[in-house]
Order: C-alpha cells, then structure tokens, then sequence
C-alpha cells in the first residue's frame, strides 16, 4: 500500500479517535485522554494507538477500560469512517510514556529546575 495513503489513514483514525475519546471522558469529569499516535500496518489490518491518559495515577484504570471495549471503540469508529474504509484495523492500544521519558532525561541530565538550597 502506498506509504502516502497509509499515513493520511492513520492521521485520520488519529483524529476520529480523539473525537470520540473526548466525547466519551465529558462523561468521567476529570480525566483526559488523548490519541498522541497511530501507527497501521502497510496492509491497513491492524493500528497501534498510542494514548496518553491524565491523570496519571488513573491510566492503569483507564487503559484495561479501554483495552476492554476495544471491539465497541472500533464499532464507533467504523461507524465514523464507513464512507472512508471498507475494512476497519484490529485497534491495539497502549499508553504513550514518551512525556515521562523525555522528563526522565531531562532529569537525568540535570536540565530540569531544581529547587536551590540556601
């Protein structure tokens, strides 16, 4: 499949996903999350979604939710993109740390502001 084509594909159930994750945490107040990657495979079977869930300490929850009604998440999707896709990808889900490894980096590097002691 041409490389164009699955990208454009991917920045779409990027944003289809955003749109109903948001809908879907209106309903929880307090937590947040956001659809940061997709990655397809070439054939467009199946998608690595990469989400990153505030608050933190609320991801493990959230993530087995999700991982949980995955077929009812690719449902709706398919319901969104049925005029766009014949096939809908098997959704993998996972949770997107590369914020607390950059921060852990950072810290590692000595970059981050750290409180003086006087």
């Amino acid at each position: 499949m041409d490389q164009l084509r699955t990208k454009k594909v991917a920045r779409e159930i990027q944003r289809q996903l955003g749109i109903l994750f948001q809908e879907e945490t209106r309903k929880t107040k307090g937590i947040m999350i956001s659809v940061t990657e997709v990655r397809l495979s070439p054939d467009l079977s199946s998608a690595r979604v990469y989400l990153s869930i505030f608050p933190d300490n609320q991801a493990d929850e959230m993530m087995k939710w999700i991982k949980e009604n995955a077929s009812t998440v690719r449902y709706d999707l398919g319901n969104r993109m049925a005029s766009q896709l014949r096939h809908i990808p098997e959704l993998i889900f996972e949770i997107d740390n590369s914020e607390a490894y950059a921060q852990r980096i950072d810290e590692l590097l000595g970059l981050t502001d750290q409180p003086t002691k006087e």
